[in-house]
């Protein structure tokens, strides 16, 4: 054995993330994790004899009927799915301890794991809602200091159209955005590592042109090059996590349409309104499985390969590229890829 075994678990914990950083997942990932391990080994030292602060709490004391006690205490306060994603936290966290030979074995198994509710959709409510948005969005607002309706219009377009998360909107480069015109397409960096390809039609790819061909005029074409982030902030520097937030929320207070979007969905309320259209609007499970990044929908089903086209006719369905139709300036250039 390793002589790690007899180390802080809150130093190990440092070592796991650190680990993990190497596979590049978002920083809310990350703290999400540490969040998990400390809260529940914060309960284990607390429920030692005497009791220990954190720092004190070593790896070896960390027994399947201690990790039993701590969870039991941890699920009478807390949520299933919160529950569920600490264990998997501890799960991830003792299958790297077993393959740095820090402990003999994983314990988790022996620790009741919740089963995690599948989450409701939460789209943005109101038939016309996203249209409404996205016309409120287009439009110069004299109150702004700095308008850009082009830049926020993209944004909402590429979640209302596109169904992407935040991190995903985040990831992309102009380079994202490929193909002939009639068979656009932008590369994500999907969750987990599972890329994916998600079409773009000709509305959302004219708004998308638009957005650059203003970014050009802002601060040179010199910075719309293909490797360049896609969203930019005001000053020309890459949109981050609370900027982006901060933008859409922006544009529902503009919108006015603050009271239909659902508490705690922000952005990811538009990706729940691409997926809720697509159902509505005839695309199947497996195409809104895909289209969404989704390992599947249900422990259950298993994961089906859709074609291109099968993936396109789906996107075309969606309704909202509709509402992007007559919000740009007239004459604007919208045909040639983008980079």
């Amino acid at each position: 054995m390793h002589d790690k075994q007899d180390e802080s678990v809150e130093r190990l914990i440092e070592e796991f993330l650190t680990a993990r950083a190497t596979r590049k997942p978002s920083p809310h990932t990350l703290e999400a994790y540490r969040r998990d391990l400390r809260t529940v080994a914060a309960l284990v030292a607390a429920d030692a004899t005497p009791p220990l602060p954190l720092d004190a709490l070593m790896i070896d004391a960390l027994s399947p009927r201690v990790l039993r006690a701590a969870f039991a205490r941890f699920a009478a306060v807390r949520a299933a799915s919160s529950v569920h994603r600490a264990w998997s936290s501890w799960n991830s966290f003792f299958t790297f301890l077993v393959a740095e030979s820090v402990v003999a074995g994983n314990p988790m198994p022996a620790v009741d794991r919740p089963r995690a509710p599948l989450p409701r959709p939460k789209p943005l409510r109101g038939e016309d809602t996203p249209e409404e948005l996205l016309a409120s969005v287009a439009r110069e607002d004299e109150r702004q200091r700095d308008p850009w309706p082009e830049r926020d219009l993209a944004v909402l377009a590429l979640a209302l159209c596109a169904g992407l998360r935040l991190s995903e909107l985040l990831a992309l480069r102009v380079s994202s955005l490929s193909g002939r015109p009639g068979e656009r397409r932008v590369d994500v960096a999907g969750k987990g590592g599972r890329p994916r390809v998600v079409p773009v039609e000709p509305e959302l790819d004219a708004v998308l042109l638009a957005y650059l061909d203003s970014r050009g005029r802002r601060f040179g074409s010199r910075t719309v090059r293909p490797e360049s982030p896609l969203l930019v902030d005001r000053r020309g520097e890459p949109l981050r996590r609370g900027g982006l937030q901060y933008l859409v929320d922006s544009c529902y207070r503009r919108a006015g349409i603050v009271d239909r979007v659902p508490a705690g969905a922000r952005l990811h309320a538009l990706r729940h309104t691409f997926a809720t259209r697509l159902a509505e609007d005839g695309a199947s499970a497996a195409e809104i499985m895909q289209l969404l990044g989704h390992a599947s929908l249900a422990s259950s089903q298993t994961y089906i390969e859709v074609t291109a086209g099968q993936q396109r006719a789906a996107v075309r369905s969606n309704r909202t590229h509709r509402a992007l139709v007559g919000l740009l300036p007239a004459g604007r250039d919208r045909g040639g890829p983008a980079g």
